[in-house]
């Protein structure tokens, strides 16, 4: 198991094996004993709307209802007794309608009746928790559920090839145009995807596909879990979409949200049947204290089978090909990790976590890889929990990666509160390769957090102004050409020193000069900072078109190699001189921190260094794959990328002598 290699968890091994066990009870008791967790899940096929052998049928689970009404376009939106749902018992109703009843584009919701504390009757309309479809009304700014045409998408292409270490691009469909609109998912498929895969990305991970009802929740607030957000196209549109990219070897991972839900009630789930306690907590444990939210209780049968429903939805509907769970650390803990540093392993084992949810999520982990053996799961926890991405048959919660949300912070520090020369390459080192061994870990110097409004990308930290004024060919602007070198080299050194996989946000690739902000009234309602200025990019006559081919040449590298199949191992972080060099399989990094000095004659130990497959030791030899001081990368060319390194023999074994320019990285490989 995977708490035997670390002595830490000694204390904690009943907790764990308990934890281990309630999953495992939890997955027969739905599954039944060796049958398929995913056979079991369906409430997806049965609630919401359906059409069964030429019979329309409405169904919705609801306890605390006394009386369900299907109300739409086809009856007027009228209470009307003929378009009165059944009830099954159980909290189930249901109604029959004939197919000729309704038409494709028809629009409905519920009315839903309910007594309150006091025996009184109340109404109120209501979206199916099961909706695969709302709209909005653009005038009224209400969702109403749509009719979908019974007709199945033509899929074409399936993903062929695992994606062992993933390379994320992280985008937003909304913001993806340079336009002051709301882009949609064919702008994307036929402008973004294409540049994606030139930039060799072997991952997409899609923000705010489920519907919510505030654009700028970013996503993050949801109300129906089931339906793909209309803002974007419609289902066809957004499977085209995934289908192209799986053309293209590009795997498609959504954020899913199910660490809470948005508490609006005319267009969510928050209050469906009345009760406020549908799937939810109640009392001060349903709210979240933060983020004003609802919070799912993990430990309700009713919850297990919507939320593991829903996975299974959005992978077998829209072929997806695994998940970014967002605010895990919030579903880990009783106090949602608000406020707590987690110093001690004490933190992860006490009364403060929620084993229901982690229940939950090792039951997801098991249906997501049950539905597809080569999915990616990764989960966005700051509380660094052990066994989190660890296999559950090794007695951890299942997860393929976590991401590593600390390396931005630290990034942000050394930035914001450190001259360049007191930039600590130990502390450098330390800090990005500072893994639990037997968890995999996605890398990432920058993602949406650090572009919103309120704070700043690397690149606008490390420039400010003088992205407005200085970032011309012609200029030669020392705080321009400091930012240039440090974006390149702090790009390289989070993705080579990454403990198996890789992300950045849509535009960061070269460098975007603003932030991101959603209309709202404080801005006027704008679009103008909720898009990507791609044109910048590809202008001849500024910088940043540099940033974005150094960004190619360095994903691409990656995605080619196998790089990332071995842990990187240090060789020496000078810290006198800010140099840090380390090898990652048949590949040696170099880099120089040092903002005025370039050492010539660098001596580099590369003893028991040969190629793979050579049958004895031989003096090698070294070539640059890639250099971030490449003219065509906005450089200086000071190394010839012609020239080929060999190394020579002295009393300590094989050695390089190098050239190590200020501000630069680069990569050598043995030829």
């Amino acid at each position: 198991m995977f708490y035997d290699n670390d002595s830490y968890l000694e204390p904690f091994k009943r907790e764990l094996v308990a934890r281990y066990r309630s999953a495992i009870l939890r997955r027969e008791e739905i599954a039944g004993y060796g049958k398929p967790l995913k056979n079991a899940l369906n409430n997806h096929l049965y609630y919401g709307l359906h059409l069964e052998n030429g019979v329309w049928a409405f169904r919705e689970w609801a306890p605390n209802a006394q009386a369900i009404y299907v109300t739409g376009d086809f009856n007027g939106w009228r209470r009307d007794e003929a378009w009165r749902m059944k009830s099954l018992g159980g909290g189930n109703w249901e109604l029959l309608v004939p197919e000729e009843a309704l038409q494709p584009g028809n629009l409905y919701k519920w009315i839903v009746e309910w007594r309150d504390a006091n025996g009184a009757i109340c109404s109120a309309e209501r979206l199916p928790a099961y909706a695969t479809r709302t709209v909005q009304n653009p005038e009224t700014k209400l969702f109403a559920a749509e009719v979908q045409e019974p007709k199945s998408y033509r899929w074409r292409h399936r993903l062929k090839r695992r994606v062992e270490h993933p390379l994320i691009y992280e985008a937003h469909i909304g913001m993806s145009s340079e336009e002051e609109t709301v882009a949609n998912f064919t702008w994307f498929r036929k402008n973004i995807l294409p540049h994606i895969a030139e930039l060799g990305y072997n991952t997409l991970q899609i923000m705010a596909l489920q519907e919510h009802p505030y654009y700028g929740s970013f996503g993050y607030q949801v109300s129906n879990f089931f339906a793909l957000s209309s803002r974007f196209g419609t289902p066809a549109e957004f499977k085209a979409l995934v289908d192209e990219a799986h053309r293209l070897g590009i795997a498609v991972i959504m954020d899913i949200v199910h660490s809470h839900a948005a508490r609006n009630e005319a267009e969510g789930i928050s209050n469906l049947d009345g009760s406020g306690r549908l799937y939810f907590h109640t009392g001060k444990r349903g709210d979240h204290q933060a983020w004003g939210t609802k919070c799912f209780n993990y430990g309700l049968d009713e919850t297990l089978y919507f939320l593991l429903s829903n996975c299974k939805f959005w992978m077998e509907e829209y072929h997806l090909d695994g998940f970014r769970f967002d605010g895990v650390t919030s579903m880990l803990y009783l106090d949602h990790g608000l406020g707590r540093a987690f110093t001690s392993y004490k933190d992860y084992f006490s009364e403060n976590t929620d084993i229901d949810a982690i229940t939950y999520l090792t039951l997801a982990n098991m249906l997501i890889h049950e539905i597809n053996p080569n999915a990616i799961t990764i989960a966005e926890d700051m509380s660094g929990m052990p066994g989190l991405a660890a296999p559950v048959e090794e007695g951890g919660v299942g997860f393929n990666f976590r991401m590593s949300m600390g390396i931005p912070d630290h990034w942000i520090k050394w930035i914001k509160e450190r001259p360049d020369e007191r930039w600590d390459m130990g502390e450098i080192w330390y800090t990005l390769t500072d893994k639990r061994a037997d968890e995999q870990t996605i890398s990432y110097a920058e993602c949406h957090d650090q572009a919103l409004v309120g704070d700043k990308t690397i690149i606008f930290r490390l420039m400010d102004a003088k992205m407005y004024t200085s970032m011309n060919c012609a200029s030669q602007d020392p705080v321009v050409e400091r930012g240039i070198a440090l974006h390149k080299m702090i790009r390289l050194v989070t993705l080579a020193t990454s403990g198996g996989g890789y992300l950045t946000f849509m535009g960061n690739e070269f460098g975007h000069p603003e932030w991101i902000d959603f209309p709202r009234e404080g801005n006027n309602w704008s679009y103008f900072y909720a898009r990507r200025q791609w044109s910048l990019s590809t202008n001849p006559f500024l910088r940043y078109k540099g940033l974005m081919e150094f960004d190619k040449a360095m994903i691409s590298l990656f995605d080619k190699s196998n790089y990332l199949a071995e842990p990187p191992i240090s060789i020496f972080n000078d810290i006198e001189k800010q140099i840090m060099v380390f090898r990652r399989g048949d590949a040696l990094f170099l880099f120089n921190f040092s903002p005025v000095n370039s050492y010539t004659d660098y001596t580099v130990n590369v003893s028991g260094w040969q190629k793979r497959g050579a049958r004895s030791l031989q003096e090698p030899a070294f070539e640059i794959v890639l250099d971030s001081d490449w003219k065509e990368f906005g450089g200086f060319e000071r190394n010839s990328r012609d020239l080929l390194h060999r190394a020579t023999m002295n009393a300590y074994g094989f050695s390089l002598s190098l050239y190590l320019p200020a501000r630069t990285a680069f990569i050598m490989a043995v030829k």
